[in-house]
């Protein structure tokens, strides 16, 4: 009796072991391909003739009674992840894509002497496998195929990692395809993200808006505070910029009468990458024509909330290491200088001067920021305050006007903008603002924001012409938010940017 269990699968694909292994099943290929006359089959045919999936059979005959035949003949195909080979009978356990499985039950009484031995010699651990034949509940109760008929579907070239053993981070995020394969919750992240942007579009579609697309590759990076990839284009001689942010386009969008509309986007940022942050990332923006930053807050809360029901059945979830999140009920509104102010002991207001900033920093061990401003200092003391302590949802509201310039001006409050922040988890998930729709105050600003480009910040925007001519044509008052998918994803499963990222980049 042979039995087999993913073997480990070192990094190097010329190991030693590995190496020797690939020469077997490469062996293994040629023969199949060449008992087969027509090029269809072989190691790789063009198709096997399925008629059912694994979790639609698990679905129908799940509860049977041990030592049960239904009569119902169904054709499956599934990756082999298990094998035991006995004299008269071999068994294996066939996976589907989303982690159910089967077991295929091969005899000599069912398939004959040749069969049964080309199974043997044939079939390894990895290899997609067709089996046809009557469904059964084994001895042991295990839902089963008993195979009257089988045909390699894809022949692998090498071994899987061992599926009793956890991956290592750095496996799973490059080699995702393994990740995939092994482990339930790369499998449910994949599905649980797919669920949340069904969750988004369903949400926006119920409060009228329009899903658009916007360009990725423009000839002026705005609409954020980052830095940005730079690339040329041959075919138009010029230098081009992956999109930081589809702000711009998407306001230009409502100044043509689109009132109401959102686009789920790539964003690409040339900063550096830690546990919240990935230079290309999935990003939601939506404006809203006639509501403000309390409006697209409401509407926030609803999309997050929505989403988490979406996935997890309820507002509170359940995190990958266990903890329980309440993402439920209204979430706080707390103004940005008020708890900086209460956090540091003293009052910090936007009359506080520079110097003053500098002094409290220095008292703390705050760094200065780069090229710093007054706005700049109270996000960097904020953040050393009172980010820390935030536990429930919370939306921080009332930013500085310096670091907001495409932020209208607050209705009663002087020198800050309506522009809150949305922190979950430790991290800030979202933003909105009350829109700035006036021409000539964001002409100033954006003169103002290239003042400090043309001093070495690459993060500051430049004057967008064009989408000061849009402005020029009447923009409505609106409410705007911006939120990260990914993130989104890691307040309501837990996890890091790079396991909600499908394929992230690493180095």
């Amino acid at each position: 009796m042979t039995e087999q269990h993913a073997q480990p699968a070192p990094a190097d694909e010329f190991d030693d072991d590995v190496f020797e292994q690939k020469a077997v099943r490469l062996a293994k290929r040629e023969r199949l391909i060449a008992e087969r006359a027509d090029a269809a089959g072989g190691a790789y045919p063009v198709t096997v003739p399925v008629t059912d999936t694994i979790p639609a059979l698990r679905a129908r005959f799940g509860e049977l009674e041990p030592d049960t035949q239904t009569g119902v003949v169904a054709g499956v195909a599934g990756r082999v992840v298990f094998s035991r080979n006995t004299g008269k009978l071999c068994f294996a356990s066939l996976q589907s894509g989303d982690g159910s499985r089967i077991q295929a039950m091969v005899s000599l009484a069912s398939v004959g002497e040749d069969a049964l031995q080309r199974w043997k010699e044939l079939v390894d651990l990895g290899d997609h496998v067709f089996v046809s034949g009557e469904v059964i509940s084994s001895r042991r109760g295990e839902l089963s195929i008993m195979v009257t008929d089988w045909a390699i579907a894809a022949k692998a070239l090498l071994p899987l990692p061992n599926l009793h053993s956890e991956l290592s981070e750095e496996t799973r995020v490059r080699s995702r395809f393994l990740d995939l394969i092994v482990r339930d919750q790369a499998r449910h992240t994949v599905r649980a993200r797919s669920t949340v942007n069904a969750s988004l579009r369903q949400t926006f579609s119920a409060h009228e808006f329009i899903e658009v697309e916007t360009p990725m590759l423009q000839v002026q990076h705005g609409g954020a505070s980052a830095r940005p990839f730079v690339t040329h284009s041959n075919a138009f001689d010029t230098e081009l910029y992956l999109r930081i942010a589809p702000e711009l386009f998407l306001k230009r969008a409502v100044v043509g009468g689109l009132d109401r509309v959102f686009e789920i986007n790539r964003n690409f940022r040339n900063e550096g990458a830690d546990s919240t942050h990935s230079p290309e990332f999935a990003m939601l923006e939506a404006y809203q024509s006639y509501t403000d930053y309390n409006g697209i807050a409401d509407l926030t809360q609803e999309l997050i909330q929505n989403a988490a029901v979406a996935v997890a059945g309820s507002t509170t979830v359940t995190w990958a290491d266990g903890t329980v999140y309440d993402l439920g009920g209204e979430w706080d509104r707390i103004s940005m200088y008020d708890s900086l102010s209460a956090a540091a002991g003293r009052e910090v207001t936007p009359a506080t001067s520079l110097d003053d900033l500098r002094a409290i920093g220095a008292a703390t061990g705050v760094d200065a920021p780069a090229h710093e401003t007054h706005g700049k200092w109270v996000e960097e003391l904020w953040e050393h305050f009172v980010k820390g302590g935030l536990t429930r949802p919370t939306f921080v509201m009332d930013f500085p006007l310096d670091t907001s310039p495409l932020v209208r001006e607050h209705r009663s409050i002087a020198g800050v903008v309506e522009k809150w922040d949305l922190y979950v988890r430790g991290f800030e998930l979202a933003t909105g603002y009350s829109e700035l729709i006036d021409p000539v105050i964001q002409r100033e600003r954006f003169v103002e924001q290239a003042k400090l480009a043309a001093r070495g910040d690459d993060e500051a925007m430049r004057i967008d012409e064009e989408f000061l001519r849009a402005m020029e044509h009447g923009m409505p008052p609106m409410g705007g938010m911006g939120m990260g998918i990914d993130r989104l994803l890691m307040a309501i499963t837990g996890l890091g940017i790079r396991e909600t990222i499908l394929f992230p980049l690493v180095k």
